[in-house]
């Protein structure tokens, strides 16, 4: 059995705990049953399903610290473990950064399990691929997919009294559908926590449509141009913007945040004040656990507020080196959005290229957010409001911080691997050559 319930998971680590001799101890447990099916050239190739559990032991003498990890939790077991590492921190040297184990917390109540994705069956695994499949084959296309469920929990405890537990459930999909002739590719991603809000057929659909209607793709020049994002293709970028809010890296003149003779960018107005993004472990569409692995509670935290830096993360040791008070890094963000839709960007634009995803980014300059990578299944040139043909596939150079700051129309949020991210009409966007892949 995978799942413990709260009680069962504190009645192991306490258990674990009681053989401690530490000046200090922190145990961690985890434990997850998942499903999948993976799919190509329009058949089933593997399905299975998995079940692990995971005691992890860290252990303090001073500053000294050791970690072990064990999967069975009898007496002896736990008896092993924490002496494994208890004599593993004997034999390590001093960290200077470390940081005695928290006091108890208070946490609030996650909002992240579903029942309905606890209970997903071999069979509606079964159903997803054939969502895919059946429909791809009928139109001389080919699926290749992967569909992945799981239900978790985890749970802390340590020898300050501190105590965290929480339980919850993830879906994840994806499929690229490839045209028989080799000149088109669609793909699509979903993930939610219920699954209840997942249609196969419907993420299914939009792949063979891109599919269909990137076949014999025309090249066109590379420069700067309109760009529709959609929400796969903007990720990437993002994501690697919200990994520089890091208060150390930008004190220390590692990172974009960090300006010019000293300081950090944190007050300062960064892009389009249209721009607020946040983090919330309570919103309905993309909520997370209440606590990090560290035991802090995360709670509802801006991070850019109409363009403006509002907060960098601050971990326990560089707070208490500022003198501040620690703000943990979030599990996801969330994007402010606007109301128009896919279709309503399509028609307000003039001349620009509808991109469906982004791929293979590699930082360029930390420094500046400057990255290259490439576009890829389904990039469409766009004129006087309608999608005129499809294009072949470019490599850019581009920072979201010039991105966000020539941003033009902001579209709906769609949730892109447990975040919130809006479709978006950027100008300027800046190809540097052609691809020839597909």
């Amino acid at each position: 059995m995978a799942i413990y319930t709260k009680e069962e998971a504190r009645k192991i680590m306490e258990k674990a705990l009681s053989f401690s001799t530490a000046d200090a101890c922190e145990i961690n447990i985890s434990g997850s049953e998942s499903g999948n099916i993976r799919y190509a050239r329009n058949t089933v190739s593997t399905a299975g399903h998995r079940s692990n559990q995971t005691l992890v032991v860290q252990s303090n003498f001073g500053k000294k610290s050791g970690t072990a990890t064990i999967d069975e939790f009898d007496d002896e077991s736990l008896k092993k473990v924490v002496k494994r590492a208890e004599e593993l921190a004997k034999l390590s040297p001093e960290n200077p950064e470390f940081m005695a184990p928290l006091g108890p917390q208070t946490y609030d109540k996650s909002i992240t399990f579903s029942e309905a994705t606890a209970k997903i069956t071999p069979e509606y695994r079964a159903t997803v691929a054939s969502s895919s499949i059946e429909p791809a084959a009928a139109k001389d296309i080919t699926a290749a997919g992967f569909f992945n469920d799981s239900s978790s929990f985890s749970a802390m405890l340590n020898s300050s009294g501190l105590f965290a537990y929480n339980q919850e459930t993830n879906s994840d999909f994806t499929v690229t559908m490839r045209t028989n002739d080799g000149t088109g590719s669609g793909w699509v991603s979903r993930d939610y926590n219920d699954i209840s809000k997942f249609d196969a057929v419907e993420a299914s659909n939009v792949a063979i449509n891109k599919a269909l209607m990137s076949k014999e793709a025309k090249a066109i020049e590379p420069g700067k141009y309109t760009v529709i994002l959609e929400p796969a293709a903007s990720i990437g970028l993002l994501g690697n913007m919200a990994r520089a809010f890091n208060a150390r890296t930008a004190d220390e003149g590692r990172s974009f945040m960090s300006k010019e003779g000293g300081g950090t960018k944190l007050g300062e107005k960064i892009v389009d004040e249209r721009i607020n993004i946040w983090s919330d472990p309570l919103h309905p569409e993309v909520p997370t656990s209440t606590w990090n692995g560290a035991g802090q509670p995360l709670k509802k935290t801006s991070w850019v507020e109409n363009g403006v830096v509002k907060n960098l993360a601050y971990s326990r040791y560089w707070a208490k080196e500022k003198g501040v008070d620690p703000v943990p890094f979030p599990n996801g963000f969330i994007m402010q959005g606007g109301d128009a839709s896919l279709e309503d960007l399509i028609k307000s634009t003039k001349k620009g290229i509808l991109v469906t995803r982004l791929w293979y980014i590699r930082t360029v300059d930390p420094q500046t957010l400057l990255y290259t990578g490439l576009t890829r299944d389904g990039t469409f040139y766009i004129e006087n409001g309608k999608i005129k043909h499809p294009v072949k596939n470019f490599r850019f150079n581009e920072s979201p911080i010039i991105m966000l700051n020539n941003l033009e129309t902001l579209g709906k949020q769609v949730r892109m691997n447990g975040n919130l991210v809006p479709y978006m009409k950027v100008r300027d966007f800046t190809f540097t050559s052609l691809s020839d892949a597909v």
